[in-house]
This record gives C-alpha cells, structure tokens and sequence, in this order.
C-alpha cells in the first residue's frame, strides 16, 4: 500500500506524511506538488520507507522547470538512500542513463519506470510494448496505468501482471478513474506490486484514488471473506 502526498509546503507534506505511516507500507512525495522541493525533511521525520517521485507537466504532473533540473531532484533522493524513485519511461534516455549509473552506488533505492495514460486505455498490443520497453529500462519495478472507460480496459491492463510474472518482473497495474476503482483492490489480489492510495485528510493525486483507511478496510474485508 503506497500513500501519495501531495502538498505544496515541505512541512504539510511532511506532517500529512508521517499521519499516513499507521496504514502505509510506502509514502509517494510527489516532488512536483511542493513548491519549493526538499529531500532531506522527509528522509529525517518519516519512518516507512518513501518513494520520490517528481511527474513532469507532459506525464500528468506539475514540474514547472526544465528535464534536467527535474532529474536532479531525484537524484538527490538517490543520494539519501530512499527507497524507490519513480522515472517516466518517456524520459530521455541520457537522464535514465544518468540516473541508472547513480542507483549502481546506491543499491538500497529501487526504480520505478513508469508509464500513464488519463485519456483511455490503449490495446492490448500497445500495453505489451511498453511492458517490454520497461523490463528492457533497467527497472526494478515497471508501472503501467490507464484511464478506464469501460471494464475491458481493466482487463487488458490487469492481464499484464500474468505477463510480468512469467518474466519475473514486479509490475504496478491497474486502472485510474472512477470505472477503474476496482482495479486498485484487484491488482493487489492478482500479483501487482502495489497499489496507491490517497492521505486520509489528503486530496487524490489521480482520478479515482481512494483513501488508505477506506481501502485498508475493503481489503481487510475481502481476506475475511477468504
């Protein structure tokens, strides 16, 4: 379960942050949400394992400033040991190159190579391309996220979990917007890395995003069932 917190002030963020840590397994800081991005504050306060990501405007993020600058943010998350960084699989491929030669020094930080679509979902071709381009990044752990227009378009993206796992690749799946809810319980049933989750007193950093304690209590409810 991975709690996404997006603030503008470093200190909001880092009280929403440490809030979520009683039902997070990790916590998103979304660089891009903070006007004035810092690393240290969060490695120094929170005590569940963080992931650093920084979505520029072209992926659905906020990142005002220029690629490399971008990328520098996250390499300074590198530096402090974090535990995941999160990369846009459209990326240059120098900057992937640059960030990938400093996680060799750091072997404790995993990266995400991620991939979103807001707009729909594409085929099911498609989706396999880009899962391939992503086993082939250099990444840990691949992401692939749509929008749901319809319950077809959870199935195609859901279905590649079966396809990373027969490559034994942790892949995060599923399907954003309200249709899509079901995939982020789904996806955790059927071998996805992890789902996210928004703060509890927190705003959504996608469509569709739930609050950790609503999906904590959903998930709770459907191993009970078991």
């Amino acid at each position: 379960m991975c709690v996404s917190v997006a603030c503008e002030k470093v200190a909001q963020a880092v009280a929403l942050a440490k809030h979520s840590e009683r039902y997070a397994d990790v916590i998103e800081i979304r660089l891009d949400s903070l006007s004035h991005p810092e690393i240290e504050p969060f490695v120094k306060n929170c005590t569940k394992p963080l992931l650093f990501t920084n979505r520029p405007a072209w992926e659905g993020g906020f990142f005002p400033g220029p690629e490399a600058a971008r990328i520098n943010l996250l390499l300074q998350a590198v530096q402090h040991d974090c535990a995941l960084v999160d990369l846009e699989l459209n990326t240059a491929p120098e900057l992937r190159g640059e960030l990938l030669d400093v996680l060799l020094q750091h072997t404790q930080t995993a990266l995400i190579i991620s991939w979103h679509d807001f707009f729909g979902t594409p085929a099911s071709e498609e989706l396999g391309e880009i899962l391939q381009q992503q086993m082939e990044s250099g990444a840990h752990i691949g992401k692939i996220v749509t929008t749901a227009n319809d319950y077809s378009d959870i199935l195609r993206v859901l279905n590649l979990q079966a396809i990373a796992a027969q490559n034994n690749f942790p892949l995060i799946a599923f399907c954003m917007g309200a249709i899509g809810k079901i995939s982020r319980l789904a996806t955790t049933k059927l071998g996805g890395y992890m789902t996210y989750a928004a703060p509890d007193g927190g705003k959504e950093t996608a469509p569709g995003q739930i609050p950790v304690s609503v999906i904590r209590d959903m998930l709770a409810r459907l191993d009970h069932a078991d």
